[in-house]
């Protein structure tokens, strides 16, 4: 029997018609094939990904909301290739008398969305909507792990705007569910080095936006752990993301859609919010365009990871026995996804990566296992 989900009056719907103009959808493109919330509310039970748009900061600015409806109007026009997942658009969050009672909106509907098994995909609006992702975990009492992508790190205790400090209210309020925080694409010039110092004592990892672009196989499986997932368009170069008005530098188009792959790709990363969109800085709407190309690669990922096998199924894993430091351990690599898992010695298993398999077999210490045993 299927559980009440008691959403419909925190929801607004989309206008198709408006969205796709006078010519409608073709077939085989998403618009086409998308159950949304337009004249009837759709049936979210039998979604795969549930598609939701909410404002922007300060509350009342609605102007704030086309830009979810901005990237819908970009995503519905791309062509689907993914029929064995089913997509839903629950339409945009109702505006709250203030930015406050909009974050509470959104957190009731990622809590009842995420509660039925469901990934739920956030569009538009200010960075700080980040906290309803964290509160619709936090109100059920699970312990989380969650990844930011963002050029800054918003711990800005000096700034008023909410989106420059939330993270302090994630990472240090009590009581606290966050397991583990990592945050990818950091810009240094933009951070005080104290910041990394902080983060670095609480035992959170942070990637430099210029590591990352060297080796940007190593965040698969910083971003496999997560649960939360959410990314600020500020870490993506203003080349390809105009509406950035932060940086000329950061992530590629390409780079950004990899990292959104990968989220798709873990089983366990269930709400993914994109932020800091806004259509009037934008130039003939490359930005939207852009946040559509990563939806459709998020998918893609999320397509892929479901033909994954559990790491109890050891037939479809490849076993590696090695040891390093006197350390015995045993390294798993899936025959499906070539992705690597790695042993700890509570014999709990770790994401991990090709690179941490090379170090321990030269008799290393890979980073990630001493990070995780720092943690434990």
């Amino acid at each position: 029997m299927r559980p009440n989900l008691h959403i419909n009056d925190f929801l607004d719907p989309v206008n198709l018609q408006e969205l796709s103009g006078d010519q409608g959808y073709r077939d085989g493109q998403i618009g086409k094939l998308i159950d949304a919330h337009d004249e009837f509310f759709p049936d979210l039970f039998e979604a795969d990904i549930v598609i939701v748009g909410c404002e922007g900061s300060k509350g009342a600015a609605r102007k704030d909301r086309r830009a979810a409806d901005a990237i819908r109007e970009q995503f519905y026009q791309l062509f689907y290739w993914h029929p064995e997942l089913k997509l839903a658009d629950a339409g945009n969050i109702r505006s709250g008398a203030t930015h406050a009672d909009t974050q509470a909106a959104l957190k009731t509907v990622l809590r009842e969305l995420t509660g039925i098994g469901k990934t739920v995909v956030i569009l538009g609006g200010s960075h700080d909507l980040t906290l309803a992702q964290y509160y619709a975990y936090a109100d059920r009492k699970n312990i989380v792990e969650a990844t930011c992508i963002d050029a800054l790190i918003d711990l800005d205790i000096h700034s008023l705007d909410r989106s420059d400090n939330f993270l302090m209210e994630m990472l240090t309020g009590e009581p606290n569910y966050i397991h583990h925080y990592n945050h990818i694409g950091f810009q240094s010039y933009y951070v005080h080095p104290h910041m990394l110092e902080t983060m670095d004592k609480l035992r959170f990892d942070c990637f430099r936006l210029g590591s990352v672009k060297e080796n940007i196989e190593e965040m698969e499986p910083v971003i496999r752990n997560s649960h939360l997932f959410s990314f600020d368009i500020s870490a993506i170069a203003h080349a390809y993301a105009p509406a950035n008005s932060l940086s000329p530098n950061g992530f590629t188009g390409e780079e950004a859609a990899i990292l959104m792959r990968y989220a798709g790709l873990s089983h366990n990363v269930n709400t993914v919010g994109v932020y800091g969109y806004f259509p009037a800085k934008d130039q003939d709407q490359l930005t939207a365009r852009q946040i559509s190309h990563m939806l459709w690669y998020l998918i893609d990922g999320r397509s892929k990871g479901k033909r994954e096998a559990s790491l109890s199924q050891r037939d479809f894993f490849i076993e590696y026995h090695t040891a390093f430091a006197e350390v015995e351990t045993t390294f798993l690599q899936s025959k499906k996804t070539q992705r690597w898992w790695m042993q700890l010695p509570d014999n709990k298993y770790i994401a991990c990566s090709y690179h941490d398999y090379v170090m321990a077999s030269s008799n290393e210490i890979p980073e990630r296992w001493l990070r995780a045993q720092e943690r434990s």
